[in-house]
């Protein structure tokens, strides 16, 4: 496109605006960090009520052993109203449809005080189409508005890669997507290694095809990507610098597996007051030049095109504020 054209923008902007946001569910905001916390430890979830992150994910896998499963459930169904009424929006982790516990877990913690649940290792669509006829069920038993609870799933092996696009497609509910570095390190036969011992600039080659590829299709079917967790709690900068290319790739937030790493990926992913200024500038002179009927505008000695439009667009809506 060369210059701004206020018909054929304004058609390409509402096209863009309807794809790309048709699974917003407002006023709930997108995430930008999600908290783990252990659904074992009633005194961990308690204190999640003042961590510094708003959505927390209540585990029911990989941080509970196997003979705490049962008791876990209980403990996050009874924590879960407590942590709503403190303002938190939850997405408890529940075990994977191939575990034989995920139906038990979602009978345990769906309820109106959740967003919705986040699932491991979801392959294809089938898992999907199974697991949302596991919520409806659930939901009509607990008398909860059919559709209400979310699903983020977590692309995390070699199969679930290669059909990350259908999955994030195959259901309604699902608004975000995760991507999983350990377990798909383990799907693929690999060690987690980096390209340079120093923290503050290592990058894992193994990972760069996969990370992106979610990135893309989670971006192509209109929903939220998260990156994986950095498991490094006490490596801040290691961290931010992970959290950094994570967002140059398109995620739009990251998991944290510590309270302390929720400030780090808060200040990556959110857009800075420069961009944000920048971004309503932009949008208010392409009003401006619509209204005026120009051809093409410019700002601050650059071509205010399309594609730039858009990306002002996209950096009000990771800032959760209104176009």
């Amino acid at each position: 496109m060369n210059a701004y054209d206020s018909q054929s923008q304004t058609q390409s902007s509402n096209t863009f605006r309807k794809e790309s946001t048709h699974r917003v569910r407002n006023p709930i905001p997108n995430p930008r960090t999600l908290l783990f916390v252990p659904g074992n430890q009633p005194k961990m979830l308690t204190k999640a009520a003042g961590f510094g992150s708003q959505w927390l994910i209540p585990d029911l896998e990989d941080s509970v052993p196997v003979g705490e499963k049962e008791a876990a459930r209980g403990i996050v169904a009874e924590h879960i109203p407590l942590l709503a009424k403190a303002g938190k929006l939850l997405a408890p982790r529940v075990n994977s449809m191939s575990s034989g516990l995920a139906e038990g877990d979602i009978a345990a913690v769906v309820s109106n005080d959740i967003v919705g649940i986040s699932i491991g290792k979801i392959g294809n669509t089938d898992e999907v189409a199974e697991l949302e006829k596991m919520l409806t069920q659930t939901e009509e038993r607990a008398g909860v508005t059919v559709g209400h609870t979310l699903i983020l799933p977590w692309i995390e092996t070699a199969e679930a890669v290669i059909n990350a696009y259908q999955i994030c497609k195959s259901s309604e509910r699902i608004h975000w997507a995760a991507f999983g570095a350990e377990d798909f390190s383990a799907s693929m036969g690999i060690s987690r290694t980096v390209d340079d011992a120093d923290s503050t600039t290592a990058t894992e080659p193994g990972l760069a095809y996969a990370r992106s590829a979610v990135a893309v299709a989670a971006r192509a079917a209109g929903v939220h990507a998260l990156d994986t967790p950095y498991t490094k709690f006490r490596d801040p900068e290691g961290l931010r610098v992970e959290a950094t290319l994570a967002r140059s790739i398109g995620y739009k937030g990251k998991l944290a597996i510590h309270p302390a790493q929720v400030e780090v990926i808060e200040a990556v992913f959110m857009p800075t007051e420069s961009e944000i200024e920048r971004a309503r500038r932009v949008l208010a002179i392409a009003v401006e030049g619509e209204a005026e009927g120009r051809g093409s505008i410019s700002l601050d000695g650059e071509m205010i095109d399309l594609p730039v439009i858009l990306r002002a667009q996209n950096v009000l809506r990771d800032a959760n504020l209104s176009e």
